[in-house]
């Protein structure tokens, strides 16, 4: 598609994703859930980007002026839209962010009814009117016009809805813990990324009990994701050092997903979390089919601890769409990928980086141990990933040369590690990866598929 993705429509602010771009989107979405007799009610987040007021305030004379209702949360997480969606029976939700990218992108996300991804389809007819005008959506006239709320305790609602949870799990598996604060004598670092997190999470973990020590917590506009947040893990391992803390949490700019660091400064990334929680879900039995969905991504690593736990495994292709949809297709209970975007399937229908954090502390309170003893037997294989710019990725993926190259690297791996040559969904690139027992293997094997490429021409060379 032209201006849609995998994550929404998202581009650089003013130049790719401007206001009129905005206008019409929200345009067609308050037409589109518009029925006779129906007035539509459109519940909008934003993350701290300078950008969101700009494109907040062209979404809303969009939908109203389609005849719509507009409910502002104002600076929100993406789940915490996700959610609200679903509770309060929104037609639809829209979230105004470019998660982790720096503050000058952003981007429009659009939830259905039950908290999803709106489906391509509709992205598909958006796209139309945007370059078309078709159909033709005659504006809305006098009382059909539609009106804007502030809608800040939506916000309240959704962090009671977390803390509820905790509470809940807290009474039911450890009753000798106070469950009014469950957290109370734990020390919780957090990097809230100058994102939409910088409020909610503290009060959560607060209101938990938890003693928070928290940085990137003043946006400006234009300070998101700048050397914090989950993709700059670095942060928070300097701050769980500097100040003792026991445990860590980073967030991305929208708070979909959630990366943390232990108390020995251990990076506990997707794979980990994964590893932690099933294992947490499977002792009190609400690890649905007793397994978990990864994505192709995954550590060799994590697949040899499962096993050795007895707990299954569905991988999907990268994308937690995929995830998702395999999740709800089977009923199973967790699912994620290594960049800490965890869906927990009794709780949520996407990623959630607050509620994330909040399992995590179930978990390590369940365990009655050390945090940096509850991955002890997952062993995370060293592992290289290199982009090559290629002609022609489906060329470069189908020489029988490549193909023949590729097959002796698995077998050489063998059980040992493993490869993994796929095409990037977004650029013209090859992603080369190997997992092995080594680094030095790793480079070995990654250059020599690398160096095939070359031989055979399909390398764009500087």
């Amino acid at each position: 598609m032209k201006y849609f993705g995998t994550d929404g429509f998202r581009g650089e602010a003013g130049v790719t994703l401007t206001a009129e771009h905005a206008y019409k989107v929200g345009r067609f979405i308050g037409n589109y859930f518009r029925k006779e007799n129906h007035r539509p009610r459109i519940v909008i987040g934003k993350d701290t980007r300078i950008s969101g007021y700009m494109l907040e305030n062209a979404l809303v004379a969009g939908l109203t002026c389609s005849g719509a209702d507009a409910y502002e949360m104002y600076v929100t997480t993406t789940p915490s839209i996700s959610y609200m969606v679903r509770r309060k029976g929104f037609d639809c939700g829209i979230m105004i962010s470019a998660s982790h990218n720096p503050y000058y992108d952003n981007g429009i996300k659009l939830i259905d009814g039950q908290g999803f991804k709106l489906s391509p389809d509709i992205e598909e007819q958006i796209e139309t009117y945007m370059d078309t005008g078709t159909p033709e959506i005659p504006p809305a006239t006098r009382d059909q016009i539609g009106k804007c709320y502030d809608y800040s305790r939506g916000k309240g609602t959704y962090t009671d809805y977390l803390e509820a949870l905790v509470r809940g799990a807290i009474e039911k598996d450890n009753p000798d813990v106070d469950p009014k604060t469950p957290f109370w004598g734990r020390t919780v670092a957090l990097d809230l990324a100058n994102g939409s997190a910088y409020r909610l999470a503290i009060q959560v973990f607060e209101d938990l009990g938890a003693q928070v020590i928290s940085r990137h917590r003043d946006p400006t506009g234009t300070n998101i994701n700048k050397n914090c947040g989950s993709t700059y893990i670095e942060s928070l391992e300097q701050l769980v050092y500097d100040t003792g803390a026991d445990i860590g949490f980073s967030y991305d700019g929208d708070a979909d997903r959630c990366l943390a660091v232990d108390n020995e400064g251990k990076v506990i990334d997707g794979d980990h979390i994964l590893y932690l929680c099933a294992e947490y879900l499977r002792r009190h039995g609400r690890l649905s089919g007793d397994t978990v969905v990864t994505t192709v991504m995954s550590n060799i690593g994590l697949y040899r601890a499962f096993d050795k736990l007895g707990i299954a495994y569905d991988q999907t292709p990268v994308g937690d769409k995929y995830v998702s949809e395999s999740m709800q297709k089977n009923g199973y209970s967790i699912g994620g990928e290594q960049s800490g975007h965890i869906i927990f399937g009794e709780h949520a229908v996407t990623g959630d980086g607050i509620l994330t954090s909040l399992m995590i502390m179930l978990a390590w309170i369940d365990s009655g141990a050390p945090l940096s003893e509850l991955t002890e037997d997952l062993h995370i294989y060293p592992q290289l990933l290199k982009n090559v710019r290629v002609h022609d990725k489906q060329a470069a993926l189908d020489d029988p040369d490549v193909i023949e190259e590729a097959d002796l690297v698995s077998d050489e791996l063998a059980t040992r590690g493993r490869l993994l040559l796929r095409p990037s969904g977004t650029e013209p690139l090859v992603r080369v990866m190997v997992e092995a027992e080594t680094d030095d293997l790793c480079r070995m094997y990654v250059d020599r598929i690398i160096e095939v490429l070359k031989k055979k021409g399909h390398i764009i060379e500087k």
